[in-house]
């Protein structure tokens, strides 16, 4: 289900995933099928870490790549489940093809 809010999302981000939800800035961002995909796989890997324990190794890499990289934006990029994402987000058929725990592919990939 997609609801919208712009308190939610943070800012310089369009979009947020937690299960089962996705959340968008705004309405328009709706038909962004880039966007929706890249929420999507986050759901499935929330699902898969049975969604604390993803909220939990999320953070943890977070600030290990903020500590090591001194960048927002770096450590952000660093997280093997956004390497995931961002790298299949074009791929519409990824989710049907995708096996499981796939984001560990990521996890010291550079």
């Amino acid at each position: 289900m997609i609801l919208f809010s712009k308190l939610l999302i943070p800012k310089n981000y369009n979009g947020l995933a937690i299960y089962p939800f996705i959340f968008l800035k705004n309405k328009a961002l709706s038909n962004n099928d880039v966007l929706i995909n890249h929420e999507r796989i986050h759901l499935r890997q929330q699902a898969e870490l049975l969604i604390v324990f993803f909220f939990i190794w999320y953070i943890l890499e977070f600030l290990f790549h903020l500590i090591r990289t001194f960048s927002w934006n770096r450590a952000y990029r660093s997280i093997s489940f956004e390497k995931e994402a961002y790298k299949n987000e074009g791929n519409p058929n990824y989710l049907l093809d995708r096996k499981f725990w796939s984001f560990l592919k990521y996890f010291n990939q550079k």
